[in-house]
């Protein structure tokens, strides 16, 4: 999959627990896995800027995009 999800990196940054973080987005800790792991397949705009919100950062802060022949 081309596009990055470093989620598991900016809660590395910030110190903050997948509990605390999912519990302040307002997602379930499943969720936050769907999108660490790289499972997901959409995420919201919504959801984007409340992620945001709570880790301080920009979109590219968490997602990226790699070439398929990396």
């Amino acid at each position: 999959m081309p596009i990055i999800v470093d989620l598991d990196v900016m809660l590395a940054r910030r110190k903050m627990s997948v509990g605390d973080f999912a519990l302040r987005v307002g997602l379930s800790p499943a969720n936050v896995a769907v999108l660490k792991n790289g499972r997901a397949k959409a995420i919201r705009f919504t959801t984007l800027e409340r992620i945001c919100d709570v880790l301080d950062c920009q979109p590219g802060d968490i997602l990226r995009w790699e070439s398929a022949s990396e």
